[in-house]
């Protein structure tokens, strides 16, 4: 990493593990192989590696995959720059993940709320559920609440609250 900051090498191949410390403003090019296998919101972040300088820079999406949705997620990254942007397109393609459990991507079961287009109810049901913990964090309040919240948490393999 030194070497290439320093300029005594001129191409760096590495994985992501280590992207988060490539702060080289005259780096240029990247290429990321499998670029199919990535969320758009980490191709972004991979992408905002190189053109941090004064020079034109240029990112190389490699896959094999030709699918569809393939198609239209490396559409999405070649014409959006907007981290916000990319991360809503990729959450309406992908969906959000498990919020208990290990599932990344795909929608969780909503049974009533969709968790792209009824965001402001979201945000609204959190910020009352912040307000009903802040008035009985253990929620012995709510016997029946309680109940539902543990089987619900219990269901999806995490701990319980006591």
């Amino acid at each position: 990493m030194a070497d290439f900051k320093d300029g005594k090498i001129q191409l760096l191949v590495y994985t992501t593990v280590i992207e988060v410390g490539v702060d080289v403003p005259n780096a240029t090019v990247i290429m990321i192989e499998s670029s199919d296998r990535f969320g758009l919101s980490q191709l972004h972040q991979l992408r905002g590696r190189v053109g941090r300088g004064k020079y034109k820079s240029s990112c190389i999406l490699l896959t094999d995959n030709a699918t569809e949705e393939t198609r239209a997620r490396l559409k999405i990254m070649s014409s959006l720059h907007d981290g916000f942007a990319i991360a809503e397109e990729d959450l309406k393609m992908r969906g959000g993940g498990d919020f208990f459990g290990s599932r990344q991507s795909g929608l969780p079961p909503l049974k009533i709320a969709d968790l792209y287009n009824d965001r402001e109810l979201l945000g609204d049901t959190s910020h009352a559920a912040k307000e009903l913990l802040k008035a009985s964090p253990d929620l012995s309040e709510y016997p029946k609440l309680k109940e539902k919240a543990l089987a619900l948490i219990n269901e999806n393999g995490s701990e319980g609250m006591n």
